[in-house]
């Protein structure tokens, strides 16, 4: 007999994951176009360093394996001196030997998983887009968008959103 109860019948499943970037109007609001865009700069460096890091560590255990199989084979005895019955190989001289080799090589590894990692986020990340807010003054604005627009003084001013390149605007955070 079939089991129809909520417990045989419902599939679990995991949270969503919340999204990087969200779509924002692509130039004006009038055009219609939308493009995502990280919410605002911090989001985009968070995201951007997890990238980072994430790849950093995945580069750094492959290396942990590869220095393993290069200590390894650095240390080993010749293959000659089985054939000659030579003397007996001192396992804590190899061990030593292996460990250095394995810090040595690791070391190398990690300072190029770095870059590595820099390299293939940057190429990603410095080409999103960013949303950020422009400014508009003037009382055509006022008259077109009214509940987004406030009075400062005698000038109107608006907030609309926008978005740049990272790249762009990382150099007018420079600046």
């Amino acid at each position: 007999m079939e089991e129809y109860s909520a417990s045989a019948t419902i599939v679990p499943f995991d949270r969503p994951i919340p999204l990087l970037r969200g779509p924002i109007p692509a130039g004006g609001s009038e055009s219609g176009q939308y493009v995502l865009a990280f919410r605002s700069l911090d989001s985009w460096a968070a995201a951007y360093k997890r990238c980072e890091t994430l790849i950093k560590e995945q580069c750094e255990e492959g290396a942990k394996t590869g220095c393993a199989v290069s200590a390894s084979n650095n240390c080993k005895p010749p293959w000659w001196r089985r054939l000659g019955g030579g003397a007996v190989v001192d396992m804590r001289e190899r061990d030593k030997c292996e460990e250095r080799e394995f810090n040595e090589c690791l070391g190398v590894a990690k300072d190029k998983c770095s870059g590595f990692a820099k390299e293939k986020c940057s190429a990603a990340f410095l080409d999103a887009r960013i949303a950020v807010a422009t400014e508009i003054e003037g009382l055509v604005w006022l008259a077109s968008v009214p509940e987004d627009s406030k009075w400062l003084g005698s000038l109107v001013h608006a907030r609309r959103k926008t978005n740049r390149r990272a790249r762009d605007v990382l150099k007018s955070k420079k600046t």
